[in-house]
This record gives C-alpha cells, sequence and structure tokens, in this order.
C-alpha cells in the first residue's frame, strides 16, 4: 500500500504521524508532537494569537519536510476544537496550508469523534468487547460507544482540558469555587449522554489523548519519559479519585514534580482530570484504561481504507486501454495477462516494506504484466525477447520512452536469466532505471507463476508475516498447489535480488 501522513492540529498541540499500511498492518515511519496552546488565545480572546499561529507554522513546516521525504502517496490534515472557534479562520487555513502543503479541514466534533474511534481500533482491536472511549483534548472532549469495530454513538461536548483550565481555573492552587464550578459545567454538558446510555454496562473504558497517558502514568508511577509503556495500562477509579484530589490541591510547582505529568501537562492536568473523573462516575465504571492512539492513527486509517494514493502504483485509464490494445493486437490470453497484472500489483502493495519502491514504479510493473507474452505471436521460442522488442518498438502513448524501456526489459527477464550487465535491453538502461527492472523482475515472475495454469486459481496474497512468508488465497473448491509450486521455483529470484526467503503457502481454508 501506498504510504501515508496524518496532521492533527489540536487546541493543545499538534502531531504528526506517517506510516506504511499493508493488509491492515501500519509500520510507523516517522512521528512528531509539539505542544502549541492554540486554544489558549482562542479562549481568551475569540482568534489565534499572531505568535501562537506563527510558532505552529513554523513547527507544520517542520513535520511536512520529515513526511515529504518519504515519498507519501496521501496526506490529511485536519484542525479540531480551537480552530472551529477562532475568528481568524481563513487566515489560519491560509498559512497552514501552505506549512503542510495540502488544504488544512477544519473537522466537526462527529468526524473528530470517529476518527479517534479508528484510531483504537487499529491500534488496540477488541472485537468482542463494548467499549466507552473518552478523549480530552485541548478544546473539546468527545465520548464513543464501540461494539467490536462498530461505532455505536458518538458525542463531542466542548470540555478541553486547555478550554476548562482558562475558563474556570484561575487560582493557584484553583479554589474550592472554581473546582465545584468546573464540576458543575462538566456534569451538566455530560448529563443529556449519561441519561441516555445510563442502561448501559461497558467491558472497558478507554482514555485516549496526553490528558490520559498523564493520569495512567501517574498512577502507575511511569515517568513521562517512558509514557509509551503506558499504552494499554490501567488504574482503578479509588486511584484516579485520589489523584485528582492531590492535583487539584497542588501548587503548578508542586504539579509538575509528580511522576509522569511533565511541566506543560501540569499547567491543564486538574482540568483534564476532572472530565476524566467525572465521566467515570457518571456511567459507574471502575477503571479507566489508556490508548496511545488518536485522531492522527484513525487518519491514517482511513486513508488507507478509502485507498488514497493507490492511483499512483496504478495504470491509469487511459493508460490501461493502450496496453490492453496492444496485448490484443497479438491476441494474447487476456484472462491470464490481466489476472498476472492483478497479482503483480497486489505483491507489489504487500512487499512495500521490503521493496521499498516509489508507487509510481508499480504502474510499470502492471503494464509489464499485461504485455509480457506478445512476444509468442511471433514465436514461442524466446518469445521474452520478441515481447520486449515489441514493447519497445510500438506506439505507446501515455508513455515515455524511459518507461517503454523499464517495461520491454522487464518483459525480457520475466522468464530465464535474470537481469544483468551484457544482456540486451538491460545494458542501455540508466542506472536508475537498471536498479528499477532488477527490483521489479522478481514479483513480475512470481506473480507470472502464480497463473501458471492460466485459471486464475490463485486469487489474492496475503501480507507476509514477520519471516517474510506469503499465503497464496485460492478460489474455493480449486486447488493451486502448482501455482505454489510454481511461485515457490521462481522465489528464488526473490531471494537473489533481496536477501530474504520467501515461501508461498496455499490457504488452509478454499474460501475467498
Amino acid at each position: 500500500m501506498p504510504r501515508y501522513a496524518a496532521v492533527d492540529i489540536g487546541s493543545n498541540s499538534v502531531r504528526m504521524l506517517a506510516a506504511d499500511v499493508t493488509d491492515g498492518h501500519t509500520t510507523i515511519l516517522a512521528q512528531d508532537r509539539q505542544v502549541t496552546r492554540l486554544g489558549e488565545s482562542v479562549f481568551r480572546s475569540g482568534r489565534i494569537s499572531d505568535e501562537a499561529l506563527g510558532f505552529l507554522v513554523s513547527t507544520l513546516t517542520r513535520m511536512a519536510g520529515a513526511y515529504s521525504r518519504l515519498n507519501v502517496a496521501g496526506v490529511r490534515a485536519v484542525a479540531t476544537s480551537a480552530v472551529r472557534d477562532t475568528s481568524n479562520q481563513q487566515e489560519f487555513l491560509q498559512r497552514t496550508s501552505e506549512a503542510v502543503g495540502t488544504n488544512v479541514e477544519i473537522i466537526s466534533g462527529p468526524e473528530e469523534a470517529r476518527l479517534i474511534h479508528l484510531g483504537v481500533d487499529v491500534r488496540w482491536p477488541r472485537p468482542k468487547e463494548r467499549t466507552l472511549i473518552i478523549d480530552v483534548g485541548g478544546g473539546s472532549a468527545e465520548l464513543i460507544i464501540q461494539t467490536g469495530s462498530h461505532l455505536v454513538d458518538a458525542v463531542s461536548k466542548p470540555l478541553g482540558a486547555v478550554r476548562l483550565n482558562e475558563v474556570f481555573l484561575k487560582s493557584d492552587p484553583p479554589s474550592l469555587d472554581e473546582l465545584q464550578r468546573l464540576d458543575s459545567l462538566i456534569f451538566e454538558k455530560l448529563q443529556p449522554f449519561q441519561e441516555q446510555y445510563a442502561k448501559e454496562k461497558f467491558d472497558r473504558a478507554i482514555g485516549t489523548s496526553a490528558s490520559a497517558a498523564a493520569l495512567i502514568c501517574a498512577v502507575n508511577q511511569i515517568p513521562r519519559t517512558k509514557r509509551d509503556e503506558a499504552d494499554r495500562l490501567g488504574a482503578s477509579v479509588t486511584d484516579i479519585r485520589n489523584l485528582y484530589s492531590t492535583l487539584s490541591t497542588s501548587t503548578l510547582a508542586q504539579r509538575k514534580k509528580i511522576v509522569g505529568i511533565g511541566p506543560r501537562r501540569a499547567e491543564i492536568i486538574v482540568a483534564g482530570a476532572a472530565v476524566f473523573l467525572r465521566v467515570l462516575e457518571m456511567f459507574q465504571h471502575s477503571s479507566l484504561y489508556y490508548c496511545s492512539a488518536g485522531v492522527r492513527d484513525g487518519v491514517i486509517a482511513d486513508l488507507a481504507a478509502r485507498g488514497v494514493g493507490r492511483e499512483i502504483s496504478r495504470l491509469s485509464r487511459e493508460q490501461r486501454d493502450v496496453v490492453e490494445e496492444l496485448a490484443n493486437r497479438y491476441s494474447v490470453n487476456m484472462k491470464h495477462t490481466s489476472h498476472v497484472a492483478f497479482l503483480a500489483g497486489r505483491l507489489f502493495e504487500t512487499l512495500q516494506p521490503i521493496h521499498k519502491l516509489p508507487a509510481n514504479a508499480g504502474k510499470l510493473l502492471e503494464g509489464a504484466a499485461y504485455l509480457h507474452d506478445i512476444g509468442h505471436f511471433v514465436s514461442g521460442t524466446g518469445h521474452h525477447k520478441h515481447s520486449a522488442y515489441l514493447v519497445l518498438n510500438s506506439d505507446l502513448p501515455g508513455f515515455t520512452f524511459k518507461e517503454r524501456q523499464i517495461m520491454a526489459a522487464l518483459c525480457r527477464f520475466h522468464r530465464k536469466a535474470l537481469p544483468q550487465p551484457k544482456k540486451s535491453y538491460f545494458d542501455e538502461l540508466d542506472m536508475e532505471s537498471r536498479r528499477l527492472v532488477v527490483a521489479l523482475t522478481p514479483l513480475l515472475r512470481m506473480a507470472d507463476s502464480l497463473d501458471r495454469s492460466h485459471q486464475q486459481k490463485a486469487i489474492d496474497i496475503r501480507n507476509p508475516g514477520s519471516d517474510g512468508r506469503i499465503a497464496v488465497v485460492v478460489k474455493p473448491r480449486q486447488d493451486a498447489n502448482l501455482e505454489t509450486w510454481a511461485a515457490n521455483g521462481e522465489a528464488k529470484s526473490f531471494r537473489e535480488v533481496y536477501g530474504r526467503n520467501l515461501v508461498f503457502q496455499q490457504a488452509k481454508s478454499q474460501s475467498a
């Protein structure tokens, strides 16, 4: 699958995540977080201050530089609560969009909740649980009810830690009156949702966001620098109530010294803890678990689910028409070649963490897969050489001469010898094109072998495990032993190029 990047511009901090998603498995390539406190000026004056916006833009520029070096195929940047409320939205959108290189979206509370749900479901799947997810950000809090992977309901309330801190907590430590007014507002905002689901019983309550991390770290005595260790850990409501009592009666200087809280989080943790505690009490839940997922994880999952960027590694409709026309002109078996093209594309996606080729290389692999057998029209003997000649010397609108050279070379080496110096159709290539041909050749050879019988038995390819194994999924009631055997024979070319063992296995289940 293509690589994706997500940027979450929150009321308290901005987060960036770049990841490679392969068959539902996410590999993090880069991530960054910076406290910006956008919400402070918004909740105080109604607009993002020039200082805060300038700092945000410089932060986004740095983050964009990190993911732009990773050849990401899709980027989505979203802004949440504080930006929904600010009066200088247009200036914000113009400057931040320029910094990240794509349009920044101001998303609604329900969309924010949906993305949090997706992120938690990817990071911590719980197929048999009914879960209450609580996310307390800087400007808003989202409450999400989830059964397995299904989002049942969600609500967004203006109960973010930065917002509440700015409005209610003026004293150090907070006064009793301030804490009572804070709690009254939290109860008022949450009561309709709580009454709607008062009879619900949840298997687990999960907290997301940095405030949740701070609470779980503090209860479990985990230093802020080791916050990742808190993922999936829990704390009882009694422990959280006792911690809240300590936090709300401590000065800022004292809160900064509490293990797990951190100097910047100490400024807003009282408000954040108040929301978490009140939610747990209203729903009569006995504990809270922390999940490190957030909006950014949901954005990545959503981009992958919608196949954003996949078109970069696929022939355009016009290019596909061109190669299909040429293949038909030379009377190839189109069921076979189109299926080889599909399997080659699946191998390209599935093995991307290993080959690490740019997404647009997939187009050339697909084109070669359609055309690798056209040489049979000239002669069955040495048809791979004839295929290469016809590709290189045919008019293929939509392809550059360099792209035709690469596809011709792939056709030339889809059987017999591997690409090497002094071989025709390889020596003529520049160094970059040679590397592409060497890297793509094993994928084409294995895809061709997976349809050795020309009966399209192998209908899909599962993702590799940590040992590089993949499984071939066959059509119902059809045996693909011949295809599996042939693909394992061609896997030696993959080992020669990548130094990795690759073993094809027929799936145990005979269903697709």
